[in-house]
C-alpha cells in the first residue's frame, strides 16, 4: 500500500499542495487531471526523483520519504518509452536484473516468461529503433516490472501514440494488471484511460488532490463545477430547492422545474446532468424518467458516432448517429429531452473541495 502524508513541493511553475492519498494492495489507480496540474511532479516524488519540501511517503508501511530512488523498488514508465538504443529487446527487458547480479541463465528463463505475457517474444533479438511506438511502450513496461517492484508508476504512458495504438495497449495494460496484480499508479490528462483502466480516480487541479473515487463517482458525483467541466458535463444549472418529500427534491430552474434524487431539504443549488444520460424523443415519454422537458435544436455538432444537440431550453445532449437519423433531427426541430432524477447530481453552491 501506498500512504501520501499532506505532501507538498513547489518548483515554481508546478507545485504540489499538501497531498494526501491512499492506494490500495494491487489497486490500478489513476490520477487524473489537466495540463500542468502536478500529475507528474506527484509521480516523480513518489519515486524519489524529487525530495518534498512537507510530507510524507510510505511504502508498505515503511518510510521512504529520504530513501534514495535506486532503493525504493518502485519501477516507472514514461510516455516517450526511454530504452536503450544500442541494446536488443532482450537486453533492455533485461538490464534491472543484470545490474542485481542475477544469474545469466535466470535472467533468460523470467525474460522469456515475461515476453510471453507481453507478447512481444517475436521481438527480442530487435533494437528499439526497429520497433513501433506500442511496440517500444510494451518493451519498456516489461522491463519495469521483471524485478518485480512493489509499485509500478506509468506517466502518461500512451499520450504519444495515435488512438488506435493507445486502445490496444488499454486492453494489454488490463490484462497485464489482472495478472500481475500489481500496485500501479497511472497519471494521465485522458479521461478514456482513466475510465477504462482505474479501480478508483483521483482528480488533481492547481497541484490538489480535489476528489477521489471510482470512475462512477468521479464522472457522475463531481464534488463542484470546476470538477464537473473537466469530466465532460456539460448541463450545469443553477436552482433552488423548492421542496423535498422522501428523498425526491423538487429544484426550481427558473422556468422549469426538475426532480432529482437528494438529501438537500432546501437552498441554493447546482445541478449537473450528463449529455450522454438524457433521451431524446419526438413526444413525451412515458417512462422512469421523472424529467421530461421541451425544446427545439438550435445547434447540431457531429462527432462522427454521436452527435451533440445544443437545445434553446439550455440543455445539451448526446445522441447516436443513427438515432439521430432515425429521429429526423434537424435544427429547429422540436423535441423533448428526457432523464431521470438519479440521473441529476446535486451539490450546495458553497460546497467545497472535501475528499
Amino acid at each position: 500500500m501506498i500512504r501520501i502524508e499532506n505532501l507538498s513541493k513547489d518548483l515554481g511553475e508546478f507545485f504540489l499542495q499538501d497531498v494526501s492519498l491512499k492506494i490500495k494492495d494491487g489497486e490500478y489507480f489513476v490520477i487524473l487531471g489537466p495540463t500542468g496540474a502536478g500529475k507528474t511532479i506527484l509521480l516523480e516524488t513518489i519515486a524519489g526523483i524529487y525530495h518534498p519540501d512537507k510530507g510524507r511517503i510510505f511504502l508498505n508501511g515503511h518510510d521512504i520519504t529520504n530513501i534514495p530512488p535506486r532503493e525504493r523498488n518502485i519501477g516507472m514508465v514514461y510516455q516517450d518509452y526511454t530504452l536503450f538504443p544500442f541494446l536488443t529487446v532482450e537486453e533492455n527487458i533485461g538490464f534491472g536484473l543484470k545490474l542485481r547480479r542475477i544469474s545469466k541463465e535466470e535472467i533468460k528463463h523470467k525474460v522469456d516468461e515475461l515476453t510471453n505475457l507481453m507478447s512481444v517474444s517475436h521481438l527480442l533479438h530487435r533494437y528499439p529503433g526497429t520497433l513501433s511506438g506500442g511496440e517500444q511502450q510494451k518493451v519498456a513496461i516489461a522491463r519495469a516490472i521483471i524485478t518485480r517492484p512493489s509499485v509500478l508508476l506509468l506517466d502518461e504512458p500512451l499520450s504519444a501514440m495515435d488512438l488506435r495504438t493507445q486502445d490496444f495497449l488499454r486492453e494489454e495494460l488490463r490484462r497485464i494488471h489482472h495478472i500481475q496484480k500489481l500496485t500501479s499508479v497511472h497519471v494521465t490528462h485522458n479521461q478514456t484511460e482513466a475510465i477504462v483502466l482505474a479501480d478508483r480516480i483521483a482528480v488533481m487541479m492547481n497541484g490538489e488532490i480535489v476528489q477521489v473515487g471510482t470512475p462512477h463517482d468521479i464522472f457522475s458525483k463531481p464534488l463542484n463545477e470546476d470538477i464537473a467541466t473537466f469530466v465532460g458535463v456539460e448541463n450545469i444549472l443553477d436552482g433552488e430547492i423548492r421542496r423535498n418529500s422522501d428523498g425526491i427534491a423538487v429544484i426550481d430552474l427558473g422556468d422549469i422545474e426538475l426532480d432529482a434524487i437528494s438529501d438537500y431539504r432546501e437552498g441554493e443549488v447546482k445541478i449537473f446532468v450528463r449529455p450522454e444520460d438524457i433521451l431524446i424523443s419526438k413526444k413525451m415519454q412515458e417512462s422512469s424518467a421523472r424529467n421530461s422537458i421541451r425544446g427545439k435544436i438550435i445547434k447540431m455538432t457531429n462527432f462522427g458516432a454521436v452527435i451533440r444537440l445544443q437545445l434553446d431550453n439550455g440543455l445539451i445532449a448526446s445522441v447516436t448517429k443513427l438515432s439521430a437519423e432515425d429521429l429526423g433531427l434537424g435544427i429547429g426541430k422540436e423535441i423533448y429531452a428526457s432523464f431521470k432524477a438519479t440521473s441529476v447530481h446535486v451539490v450546495k453552491k458553497t460546497e467545497g473541495n472535501e475528499i
